[in-house]
Order: C-alpha cells, then sequence, then structure tokens
C-alpha cells in the first residue's frame, strides 16, 4: 500500500468542505444523507465540523464486490426521513463509476426536495460518467484502488487513518 493522503491532510480538508456547506446552507437545515457503510467516517467528522443546522439520515446501497463493479445497484435500506421541500447534501466516501450516485440522485429527485447537492470525499473523474456535477468534492484521484477513512476491500481496512491506494489487486471500478 502506498499514501495517498495523511490523516492529517483529510483533517484539513473536511474542514474546508464544512466551510463550504456552512456558507452555501446559511440559514436552511438541510438534511445530510450517508451512503453506508464507506461514508460513515468522512460523514462523522463533515458533520462535526458543520455550524448550521442540520439533520442526519442514511442510506445504503450496493453495486460492488471485492474491486469489481457488479453493474447494478441494490437498495439494502432506504432513508427513514421526509425530504419533500428541503434541502438534501448526500453524503459519500467517493464517487467512481457514478453507477451509485445517478441511482440515489434519480431516486431522490423523485421524493421532492428543494435542492440536492453531493458530498464527496474522493472522485474518480477520469472514469466517472455522471448526470450532473459534483457540488463538494475533497480529493480528485486516479482510478487506483484505495481503503482506508472508511474506504474497504471486502469490508477491511475501512479503520485505516490516511487513504491508501492497494498495490497488487485487480484494478477496476470500486463503486458510483
Amino acid at each position: 500500500m502506498r499514501e495517498l493522503f495523511s490523516e492529517q491532510t483529510i483533517e484539513t480538508r473536511v474542514k474546508q468542505l464544512a466551510a463550504e456547506i456552512n456558507a452555501d446552507f446559511a440559514g436552511k437545515a438541510p438534511i445530510l444523507i450517508g451512503v453506508l457503510n464507506g461514508s460513515f467516517i468522512f460523514m462523522a467528522d463533515l458533520v462535526r465540523e458543520i455550524s448550521i443546522e442540520c439533520e442526519v439520515d442514511f442510506i445504503k446501497i450496493s453495486s460492488y464486490e471485492g474491486t469489481s463493479s457488479q453493474g447494478t445497484v441494490h437498495l439494502l435500506k432506504d432513508i427513514s426521513a421526509d425530504i419533500t421541500g428541503r434541502d438534501i447534501i448526500i453524503v459519500e466516501d467517493i464517487v467512481d463509476s457514478g453507477l451509485t450516485m445517478n441511482f440515489l440522485m434519480s431516486r431522490l429527485e423523485g421524493a421532492g426536495p428543494t435542492t440536492i447537492s453531493v458530498a464527496t470525499l474522493l472522485f474518480k473523474k477520469e472514469v466517472a460518467r455522471l448526470t450532473f456535477e459534483l457540488d463538494y468534492v475533497g480529493f480528485t484521484i486516479s482510478k487506483d484502488y484505495v481503503v482506508g477513512y472508511g474506504l474497504d476491500f471486502d469490508q477491511k481496512m475501512r479503520n485505516l487513518k490516511g487513504i491508501y491506494r492497494l498495490d497488487g489487486q485487480k484494478k477496476s471500478e470500486e463503486k458510483g
């Protein structure tokens, strides 16, 4: 493994993203919807830095196994909040192919929120096929498979404090 982002670098960037969200949503109370499992660490750190009123909810989807995308999205846990007429911020650990994010955007738009924004810690711009622009991006990275800070390899290595490129594994799309 090779470290891409240290714990301190991530902490600094999360604080910057929170400051942008605080400014953009001043006077509002958005619902932050974390995409499980990967986003839980990023979501917790981000929420602790947000100073405006906000709510938190989670959704769980699956679109990959190991390091390869399955090409389909499965909803495993839906949100519980009523998002009609609300400002929504989807919080994701990584946007890779765009499959999961396109699915989420379409699904949530159907519930009639006022706005939907996306905050992602990592963005694989060169492979993403999104139907919209991302609002808050922590870091743009190459298509290498990464682990740590919530990102996993078969549910392992989420607990690493930094983000690392995983060497020696077949490189392919991880998730949307």
